[in-house]
């Protein structure tokens, strides 16, 4: 007698359901005040306005510029700690580790709140009293203790899979550091990196909040627009909004390319 159970078809409602209303529903808001006027006439005018002004074009260069930047130094950053976590032998390394997550279980704008207290005390210092007007500074210094964590963590999961014996036989065939890192580890870490690259990237061009508080509401970033356009102007908010879409989907289609590649190539080493 075969066991009652319940059909893979059957199991996919509440994942399907949860799709249509938080997904696709919201979707075609966006897309129907995106392409829609005032008077709800369809029309391409936000489409036009939104690339025929230079301010928009560039908030979006100014937003990637930043997003860049903070992702940059939070790999420079997180990739040698995430490698030594990751081949040292200590047994209680995920402490270490956990001090790095540690700060994500405080409320994000206390958290933020401090980074600008810290900020002010030093900039009533003579020697850094230019950091009143280091608005950028202050926002990707705030960016990366923020996103920083979301790089580590993909960067060791990933670290910690790669097997020993790869490195055994490189020592074997006579490889020095240098050439085992960029033929065994660098290659096989490519998962991680892509992945903590997605991670950082991506929020880091629509946290406005952090650009706000710690920037002096100068740093206008491509989130901040949408936020305010959002408030008065729900056609160019969309407009804004979709156009950010296709970035991030531009973004995750070319790191997951990259990523499927970087995983063939480090197969085959």
């Amino acid at each position: 007698m075969k066991a009652p159970g319940f059909s893979r078809k059957t199991l996919c409602i509440p994942y399907a359901v949860f799709l249509i209303f938080f997904v696709v529903i919201p979707m075609c808001v966006i897309l129907f005040y995106a392409f829609t006027d005032s008077e709800m006439h369809f029309s391409f005018s936000n489409f036009l306005r939104f690339f025929s002004d230079p301010t928009k074009l560039s908030t979006i260069v100014y937003s990637i510029v930043i997003s860049l930047i903070t992702t940059v130094i939070c790999l420079v950053i997180a990739y040698p700690v995430a490698l030594i976590l990751a081949r040292s032998k200590l047994k209680k390394k995920f402490i270490i580790l956990m001090l790095f997550v540690l700060p994500m279980w405080i409320n994000f704008v206390l958290r933020i709140n401090a980074i600008r207290e810290f900020f002010n005390l030093l900039s009533q210092a003579d020697a850094l009293s230019w950091l009143e007007t280091a608005n950028i500074f202050k926002t990707v210094v705030g960016m990366v203790y923020d996103f920083l964590p979301f790089m580590i963590l993909p960067l060791y999961t990933t670290m910690l899979k790669i097997d020993d014996s790869l490195y055994e036989a490189s020592a074997d065939l006579g490889a020095n550091s240098f050439t085992t890192f960029f033929r065994i580890t660098l290659p096989l870490s490519m998962p991680g990196i892509m992945s903590g690259v997605t991670m950082v990237f991506l929020p880091s061009m629509t946290n406005y909040v952090v650009s706000d508080m710690l920037g002096n509401a100068k740093v206008t970033i491509i989130g901040k627009f949408i936020s305010d356009y959002f408030g008065n102007d729900w056609h160019m908010g969309s407009m804004i909004a979709l156009v950010l879409l296709i970035v991030v989907f531009v973004s995750t289609w070319l790191t997951g390319g990259f990523h499927s590649e970087e995983n063939v190539r480090g197969a085959n080493l």
